[in-house]
C-alpha cells in the first residue's frame, strides 16, 4: 500500500468531526466530551490569518470545541493536523497559504513545519515578528498582541 501524500491526508476526514465521551485523566482535567476535528477544519482557520498576525493551535481548538459542543478538542490530533496543513501547502507549492502564521501555545514556533524551526523563524521575521530563543525553543515576542481574532 502506497503512503498517502500530505494532501491526501489533509482531505481525508474519515468519520471526523466527532465528539467522544471519554473517561481518563484528561476527562478529569478538561471534561468528558472531547472533539476530534478533521484537518480541513484547521486548514480553514489557518488560511485566514493576515500578514502581521499569528494564530495559536489553542485558539483553533477552543473555537472548534465550542462549535461542536465539546468540553475540549484533542491536542494530539490538533498538532498533527496543523502539521499536515503546512506540509500539504508545501507539497502543492502553495506560497499563498500562510501556515507559518500558526504557532503553538505561548507563541512557540513549530519544529515540524516545512524547513523546520529556521524556516518558520525566517518566514515570521520577514513579516516583522521578533523571534526570541529560550533554550532550544523559539517564540514570537509579545505574541499576545499579534493574535488574530477568530
Amino acid at each position: 500500500m502506497a503512503k498517502k501524500t500530505w494532501n491526501e491526508k489533509l482531505n481525508d476526514s474519515g468519520n471526523m468531526p466527532y465528539v467522544a465521551d471519554i473517561d481518563c485523566k484528561f476527562a478529569q482535567k478538561f471534561g468528558p466530551r472531547m472533539l476530534v476535528a478533521p484537518p480541513l477544519a484547521y486548514n480553514a482557520f489557518m488560511s485566514e490569518v493576515p500578514p502581521g498576525k499569528i494564530l495559536t493551535i489553542e485558539q483553533m481548538r477552543t473555537v472548534l470545541a465550542k462549535k461542536y459542543h465539546a468540553d475540549w478538542t484533542c491536542f494530539m490530533t490538533a498538532g498533527m493536523f496543523v502539521n499536515i496543513c503546512a506540509n500539504a501547502a508545501e507539497e502543492r507549492g502553495d506560497k499563498e497559504f500562510p501556515y507559518w502564521r500558526t504557532v503553538k501555545t505561548g507563541g512557540e514556533l513549530c519544529e515540524k513545519f516545512p524547513g523546520g524551526l529556521e524556516a518558520h523563524k525566517m518566514l515570521l521575521e520577514i513579516e516583522g515578528h521578533k523571534i526570541i530563543q529560550k533554550g532550544k525553543r523559539y517564540f514570537v515576542e509579545n505574541y499576545e498582541s499579534k493574535l488574530f481574532k477568530i
